[in-house]
């Protein structure tokens, strides 16, 4: 049986796709090795989204077609938003490669490789794998219940990289997240380019409340997390389902990008000062330990001193239990790549630094705060896990001691923690 190596690179709605990949090609026989040595072909599963992304890429194309040419791979095939980035020019520049896959041809993976064929394939209706295999950790999944943007964030590539937004069926969402359920899942992040999006295309208004009081009849799933919601489309009836709802956990993973009507404007964001801070406050009424992660971009063209002093402020005042900084990327094919008012890279530099520190002081300030507090912690590993207010891969985790004569956890355990210490987003504590 031939062996197969896979690279994912980027976000979780990416690695999601690999999944899709890697079930299509366990199904044509080949077996996935999770080591390169001793594997027979490598697929990469490119991101684009921004140049250093591209550049993270193509290094990794260039490393694997090294690998071919000394004899150690037979086959390499690539896969993802640099395949819809760059559509038939990427085989062009790397004429090595056995095969080309987009996004929307994922179904043609094992065709592609063993065929040597490339496959990139106009956008169509989203629907639920007939074929997925799980890449994550068996306790912990991804549900994407939809793809493509019709945002169209002044910065962004993913609307014409990933193609009009598209959620997948309800009914069809259910029998996959059973699936994930019966893999031994017990944590599911719902996934989606706008999660608050779900279902306009299909049912002609957001669905997400329905979707979830769907998912919440799977009893065997302990936690369900929301992830990349939009705060304009974040609706009192979705709000309402999490409230009532503890398996739903008290999270958010909302980027808001920024707080100043006037960069909110020019980034062609929907939100204002004044929504966000009212749906922030609305949120920590209704749910005073709701944990609430954003992202924020740094150095946007026409971002003024005053514009980065109301984020800074807005970051130290309304303390965010998980915070992204990115300084803004210039990519071709986005109308902010034309905007005039281009921020130095070195006044970038500084302001993400600045929004850095300030966001390090929260987190002490947080910390200070849950010291001696007992939380849940699914374990990721019998000595390490996270509470409901980090997600898988991106956020902090919590070390677990175990008490002298007690079983220890394994992986996929919820255990009762009392917090002893904390540095950073790392905690450290005692099962009790």
């Amino acid at each position: 049986m031939p062996k197969l190596f896979i690279v994912s690179l980027g976000c979780p709605k990416n690695l999601s796709d690999a999944e899709v990949m890697a079930g299509e090609l366990t199904a044509a026989g080949w077996q996935l090795t999770p080591d390169e040595e001793g594997a027979d072909a490598a697929l990469i599963n490119t991101c684009a989204f921004l140049s250093s992304a591209v550049e993270e890429s193509e290094t990794e194309i260039r490393r694997l077609l090294a690998l071919k040419a000394r004899g150690k791979l037979s086959k390499v095939m690539v896969t993802g938003c640099l395949v819809e980035r760059e559509k038939e020019k990427l085989a062009a520049r790397f004429p090595g490669l056995d095969a080309v896959v987009g996004i929307h041809a994922l179904a043609k993976a094992a065709k592609a490789i063993e065929q040597g064929r490339n496959y990139i394939l106009p956008a169509g209706p989203l629907a639920s794998p007939l074929l997925k295999t799980r890449l994550t950790a068996s306790h912990s999944a991804y549900l994407k219940i939809a793809d493509g943007c019709d945002n169209r964030c002044a910065y962004c590539l993913i609307p014409s990289i990933r193609g009009a937004f598209r959620s997948k069926p309800v009914e069809e969402l259910a029998g996959e997240a059973r699936k994930l359920a019966e893999s031994g899942a017990v944590e599911i992040s719902l996934i989606a380019q706008d999660t608050t999006a779900y279902g306009t295309d299909l049912y002609g208004r957001p669905r997400l409340a329905w979707l979830l009081n769907t998912l919440l009849q799977i009893k065997s799933v302990k936690w369900w997390r929301l992830m990349y919601v939009y705060p304009e489309r974040l609706h009192k009836e979705v709000i309402e389902v999490m409230r009532a709802n503890k398996s739903i956990v008290r999270y958010l993973d909302m980027p808001l990008q920024h707080v100043s009507d006037r960069v909110l404007k020019r980034m062609n964001r929907a939100s204002s000062e004044r929504s966000i801070k009212t749906k922030i406050a609305e949120l920590r009424r209704i749910m005073p330990d709701i944990a609430i992660r954003t992202n924020f971009i740094v150095g946007f063209p026409g971002e003024t001193r005053e514009d980065f002093s109301r984020l800074l402020g807005f970051v130290k005042k309304e303390r965010f239990e998980n915070l992204g900084v990115f300084k803004y990327s210039k990519e071709a094919g986005t109308p902010a790549a034309g905007f005039p008012g281009q921020v130095p890279e070195d006044v970038k530099e500084e302001r993400a630094a600045a929004l850095i520190s300030a966001q390090s002081a929260v987190v002490d300030v947080i910390n200070s705060g849950i010291k001696g507090k007992v939380f849940e912690v699914l374990m990721d590993s019998p000595i390490s896990g996270r509470t409901y207010r980090d997600a898988p891969e991106i956020d902090g985790r919590v070390e677990v001691e175990t008490p002298a004569g007690r079983r220890a956890p394994k992986a996929g355990d919820l255990v009762k923690v009392k917090i002893t210490a904390a540095a950073g987003y790392l905690r450290r504590g005692t099962a009790v």
